[in-house]
């Protein structure tokens, strides 16, 4: 408004009233220009906007972008790529060459010339026999070959690689569980952080509070400036805690944005999940059995053993004759022109004789491999069962926790007002005071850990049994 009269200033007596309008809308347009520019730069100044982020939607941003899962679907690709060069076995194998020579050896000359059916009543003349001019070959040869029989070690083979892809799969699954807990763990890190400023910022207050206190009765002459200085020192320590606790607030997003596999300079803010209706888990036995059937890397090594054992038969198969059928078809002309043709067919039996024992030592390493894998699926199934465990009663340890904490979060508030009210009465020292403010900070401190370390430890619990779920509470 302040600029349309402005601008009207300039046009005195009627001459201003047709113009009115125009200038009016220069104003208006000038005034909107200027409300955007000075919207920009304070938004620039605030830096950047921060996003909310709930934990589901960390999940499902990790499950999309962690390189960890990209390797593993990269890993399942490779394994099915497998079946089918395993699979190919079974099929006919055609192939196409083509090759030049020019020679001028008696056999081979004569040979060629046969295959080029130019044989004449001449090349059986001695001289030419014992020293042919040079000759020039092209020849074309497509062949073709067919295995018959080979004791079922192709078969063995495509069953070994769909083993092998559904190998991968699991291994994917755990990959995808273990991403999973990543993003809990760090999610709580994060939440854990910045609860935990939140208690130093409580404890600043109250010790400013109590700083107050201390003036009032210094000014008073109930108390000594001694009381005042470790007061201020105490503030003062509060102050670099609080620092400290930014920091630990900046690299715990860092991780969790390393987890969710995105940039780590992305600003987020994670929503705080709720924390009613925590209860303890189900009996141990159940989640044992839980994590005995479910675990995929446990099925995975499973699938190792079904591998090895084939792979023993399959070593044993190769003492067994294998049949193939062959087949060429084959022009050969010394210009180029194809004039000559012939095919041959054929059915060739091969069989091992004697192989310096190295088909012999393959069974034995085949059988000592099945072995190994037997042995490392026991100690498996042994580290799991101790690994469900611990987790399991981490789970029951923080829940205990939590009753404990909170217990004591309101036990110290009571003696914090408590020793404040003496301190007022001149009946305990600053010492007293100090001490009852950092009881009710670490008391707070413990709480918060306590709720987080009880989801933090059903989570972990979770990837034991291996049903860790996206839509984790």
């Amino acid at each position: 408004m302040v600029i349309v009269m402005s601008f009207a200033s300039l046009c005195p007596g009627n001459t201003l009233r047709p113009r009115f309008p125009a200038l009016a809308s220069i104003g208006l347009f000038i005034l909107l220009v200027y409300v955007v520019f000075v919207h920009q730069g304070a938004a620039a100044e605030k830096g950047p906007s921060r996003s909310s982020l709930t934990l589901e939607e960390a999940i499902r941003t990790a499950l999309d972008k962690n390189p960890r899962i990209s390797a593993s679907r990269f890993q399942m690709d490779a394994s099915a790529a497998k079946i089918t060069q395993a699979r190919s076995g079974l099929y006919p194998r055609i192939d196409f060459s083509e090759s030049f020579m020019r020679t001028n050896n008696p056999a081979l000359a004569f040979s060629t010339r046969l295959n080029q059916e130019q044989i004449t009543m001449q090349d059986f003349d001695p001289a030419r026999l014992n020293d042919p001019s040079s000759i020039n070959n092209f020849s074309s040869v497509l062949s073709l070959s067919v295995p018959i029989y080979d004791a079922g070690q192709i078969r063995i083979g495509v069953d070994q690689a769909r083993l092998g892809h559904e190998s991968a799969s699991l291994s994917a699954d755990r990959v995808r569980q273990e991403v999973i807990t990543s993003v809990i763990a760090a999610y709580i890190g994060v939440l854990l952080a910045q609860d935990q400023m939140e208690v130093i910022r409580q404890s600043i207050e109250s010790a400013k509070a109590n700083r107050n206190i201390i003036q009032a009765r210094v000014k008073t002459g109930l108390a000594v400036k001694s009381d005042l200085l470790r007061a201020e020192v105490r503030i003062s320590e509060l102050e670099q805690e609080r620092l400290n606790a930014r920091s630990l607030v900046e690299v715990s997003m860092a991780s969790l944005n390393a987890a969710m596999g995105i940039s780590l300079d992305e600003v987020l803010h994670p929503v705080p999940f709720e924390q009613k209706g925590l209860k303890p888990p189900d009996e141990l036995e159940k989640w044992v059995q839980e994590a005995l059937r479910n675990r995929p890397d446990l099925g995975e090594m499973r699938l190792r053993e079904i591998t090895a054992e084939q792979e023993v038969k399959k070593a044993k198969m190769a003492h067994l004759p294998g049949l193939f059928f062959t087949s060429n078809y084959e022009i050969d002309s010394e210009e180029y022109d194809r004039t000559a043709n012939n095919y041959t067919l054929g059915v060739v039996l091969r069989a091992n004789l004697f192989s310096g024992l190295g088909l012999q030592a393959k069974v034995r390493e085949a059988v000592a491999t099945l072995h190994q894998v037997k042995a490392a699926l026991k100690q498996m199934e042994l580290s799991i069962g101790v690994e469900t465990r611990r987790a399991y009663f981490q789970a029951m340890s923080s829940f205990e926790r939590i009753q404990v904490a909170e217990a004591a979060v309101s036990q110290a508030e009571e003696g914090l007002r408590i020793v404040r009210n003496r301190y007022e009465s001149g009946l305990f020292t600053i010492v007293n005071l100090l001490d009852a403010e950092l009881a009710l900070q670490q008391a707070r401190t413990l709480h918060l850990r306590s709720l987080y370390d009880h989801k933090l430890a059903l989570a972990q619990l979770n990837l034991a049994a291996g049903k860790t779920e996206e839509g984790f509470r």
